[in-house]
C-alpha cells in the first residue's frame, strides 16, 4: 500500500515540474525579445499603433417600409356548379360554353310536362273550391248553414291554394337560372340527357374583381389590416396587380399558426385565373425617419447586438437595440444617431479604441 502511495506521490510531483519548466521557458523567450516581436506586431517602425482601413457609412435618416413577401392563390369572386334540384329530361340548353351570362338568364330546361298536368288540375279545384266557399259565405250571411259548414269549404279552398303554391315551386325548379352574372364553363350535359341532382352542369364564376387567399404568419397578425393594400403578380405575367385586404379571419389555424386573409383585385381584361398562384406582397408598417445599417455592421454579443463607429479616428464599439431586418438592412431602434460613421467592415478584426481609416461608402 505504501508503495502505491509513493508512486502517486511521484507522478504528482512530475507533472509539477513539466508545468514550471514551461513557464520558465516562456519567459526565457519572453525576455530574449520574441515576445517583442508580437507585441510590436501592431506598430509602425515608430512605434505608432498601425492604422486599419475600413469601409463605412453615414447614418441618415430615411423612409422605410416593412414588406412580407408570401404566396396565395387566385379566387373568383363568387363560384358555383350548377345543379338541377329536381330529377328529368334535359329539354333546352339555352347558354354558350364560355360565354358571359347575367344574373337570372335562363341555362337549362328540365321537362315538365307532368307537372304543369299537377298544376292544371290543381287550378280546376282551387276554382270549384273558391266557388263552393262564395256559395257559402252567401248561406252562412242569410243564416241557412251554420259557421261551421262555411270554416269546412274555406278550409277545403287554402288547402287547394297552398298545394298549387306546392305544383308552382316544383315547376320553378325545372328551370335553371344564373344565380349571379358571371363566365360560365364548359358543359357536361347534352339536350335529351336524363340527368339527376348529383349531376353536374357547368361552372359558372364571377372574375371581376378576384379575391386573393393567403395566409400570414401569426406574429405579424396585429399590423394586418382591412383595406390594407397588397400588391402581386402571377407565373403567366410579369404585371404587377394591386388589391385591397378586405376580410380576415377571426381566428388563428391550430395547425399552421396562420392567420387566413382575403384581399379584392380588379380583373377588368379578364387576365387573372382562378386557382391562379399569386406572389403577394405586403406592406406591414411604414417608417420615416428610419435608421438602416448593413447586415453585416451588426456584431452579435451575449447580451444583445452591437457596432462599431468612427470617433475621432478610432473604433468605438456600442450597443444597440434592433429591429425588422430584410435580406441586407436592419433598423436601429436606438443606440445610433443621425450622422455616425458605422463601420461596416472589419468588425471581427478590430477592437475598441482602434486607429481606423474610414472610406465612406454611399
Amino acid at each position: 500500500m505504501k508503495l502505491k502511495y509513493v508512486i502517486y506521490a511521484l507522478i504528482f510531483l512530475g507533472i509539477v515540474y513539466l508545468i514550471y519548466h514551461r513557464i520558465s521557458i516562456n519567459k526565457k523567450l519572453e525576455n530574449s525579445g520574441m515576445g517583442t516581436g508580437a507585441k510590436n506586431a501592431g506598430s509602425s517602425k515608430g512605434g505608432k499603433p498601425q492604422q486599419m482601413t475600413v469601409n463605412g457609412i453615414v447614418v441618415q435618416a430615411t423612409s422605410f417600409a416593412n414588406k412580407l413577401d408570401i404566396t396565395g392563390t387566385i379566387e373568383a369572386n363568387e363560384s358555383v356548379a350548377l345543379q338541377s334540384e329536381v330529377s328529368g329530361l334535359v329539354t333546352g340548353i339555352f347558354f354558350k360554353e364560355g360565354s358571359n351570362v347575367t344574373k337570372g338568364t335562363l341555362l337549362v330546361k328540365i321537362n315538365d310536362r307532368d307537372i304543369q298536368a299537377q298544376l292544371q288540375e290543381a287550378l280546376t279545384k282551387q276554382n270549384l273550391s273558391s266557388a263552393n266557399e262564395n256559395r257559402a259565405k252567401q248561406l252562412l250571411q242569410k243564416g241557412a248553414i251554420s259557421q261551421e259548414e262555411y270554416d269546412t269549404a274555406l278550409a277545403d279552398l287554402k288547402s287547394l291554394k297552398a298545394q298549387g303554391q306546392l305544383i308552382r315551386a316544383q315547376l320553378a325548379k325545372t328551370s335553371i337560372l344564373a344565380p349571379f352574372s358571371g363566365k360560365i364553363g364548359l358543359r357536361s350535359i347534352s339536350t335529351g340527357e336524363y340527368i339527376t341532382p348529383t349531376k353536374i352542369i357547368a361552372n359558372l364564376l364571377s372574375t371581376n374583381p378576384v379575391k386573393i387567399n393567403f395566409s400570414v404568419p401569426e406574429k405579424y397578425m396585429a399590423q394586418i389590416k382591412v383595406n390594407s393594400t397588397i400588391t402581386f403578380r402571377t407565373d403567366g405575367s410579369a404585371q404587377i396587380y394591386e388589391g385591397k385586404v378586405f376580410a380576415l379571419e377571426p381566428g388563428i389555424n391550430a395547425q399552421t399558426r396562420t392567420l387566413q386573409v382575403k384581399a379584392l383585385a380588379a380583373n377588368t381584361n379578364n387576365e387573372l385565373r382562378p386557382g391562379s398562384f399569386a406572389k403577394v406582397s405586403l406592406t406591414l408598417d411604414k417608417v420615416d425617419n428610419a435608421i438602416l445599417i448593413p447586415n453585416q455592421a451588426i456584431i452579435p454579443v451575449l447580451r444583445g447586438k452591437t457596432v462599431f463607429i468612427s470617433k475621432n479616428g478610432k473604433a468605438k464599439q456600442i450597443e444597440v437595440q434592433s429591429g425588422t431586418r430584410t435580406n441586407e438592412n436592419i433598423v436601429i431602434n436606438s443606440g445610433l444617431k443621425i450622422g455616425d460613421t458605422v463601420l461596416t467592415t472589419g468588425a471581427l478584426s478590430l477592437k475598441d479604441g482602434a486607429l481606423v481609416k474610414v472610406s465612406v461608402v454611399k
